[in-house]
């Protein structure tokens, strides 16, 4: 589903090509494939955000995996058991937030509620990790997202580098905060009229060592919902 006025940037997000090193990476992603998906034909684009235009909560993570979202077209999806949307969304059906324990493809007819799920950098890195200068290209994208969701009031930042793009993402629309709060798992932050939370990354190498599972997850998720419901701030 699209947000009032989020086609045109859908439309440049998925058409972006401002980082060679990331264009040279997805598209080769999406040629070579992996044997597992060797009859799929994978996305090898930018990925957009997606979720209810009505949020009032916006889930942001690092950036699509290159056989998850670089395939499906939806960050968080379709990159197989044990991984990152695997856990996220049973936790975000628990919570209410998704109808569904599973999201296949951006083409599943997933609808959101009250949520909305982008990522700091919209193409797959090599190696899951964009560059300091790739993320200030992709950065602008987030920054309009933001402005596009008039009803949000809280953001869960899914990781470190989650955390520091939404901080820079809220300084680049007019409220920056100094000294940086610090990243960690249950952190808040008021920022301007929306609260930041932290929640570890559900990646396989935090979910294989323990560091984070399905149930601190929907902890998280319930409290954005809690400052969503309590109406935190009005932007």
């Amino acid at each position: 589903m699209t947000a009032p006025g989020h086609g045109d940037l859908v439309a440049e997000i998925v058409t972006c090509r401002r980082c060679p090193r990331l264009v040279a990476w997805r598209e080769e992603v999406a040629r070579t494939k992996v044997a597992r998906h060797r009859d799929d034909v994978y996305w090898g684009r930018p990925v957009p955000g997606f979720g209810d235009p009505a949020a009032r909560v916006l889930l942001v993570g690092l950036a699509p995996a290159a056989h998850g979202g670089n395939r499906s077209g939806r960050v968080f999806t379709g990159d197989g058991p044990g991984v990152s949307g695997e856990l996220l969304f049973p936790a975000l059906h628990a919570t209410g937030f998704s109808p569904r324990e599973r999201s296949v493809s951006a083409g599943d007819g997933l609808v959101l509620r009250d949520a909305w799920i982008a990522a700091v950098n919209r193409c797959a890195p090599p190696g899951n990790r964009p560059s300091p200068e790739e993320r200030d290209r992709c950065l602008p994208f987030l920054v309009r997202e933001i402005a596009l969701l008039p009803n949000l009031r809280a953001i869960v930042a899914l990781g470190g580098w989650a955390w520091d793009g939404a901080l820079r993402a809220l300084a680049a629309a007019g409220h920056p905060v100094r000294p940086a709060p610090r990243f960690a798992h249950g952190a808040e932050a008021e920022i301007g009229p929306y609260r930041l939370l932290g929640c570890y990354h559900p990646s396989q190498q935090n979910t294989f060592t323990g560091r984070v599972d399905r149930g601190m997850i929907e902890a998280v998720l319930a409290r954005a919902g809690a400052i969503a419901d309590a109406g935190a701030g009005t932007p």
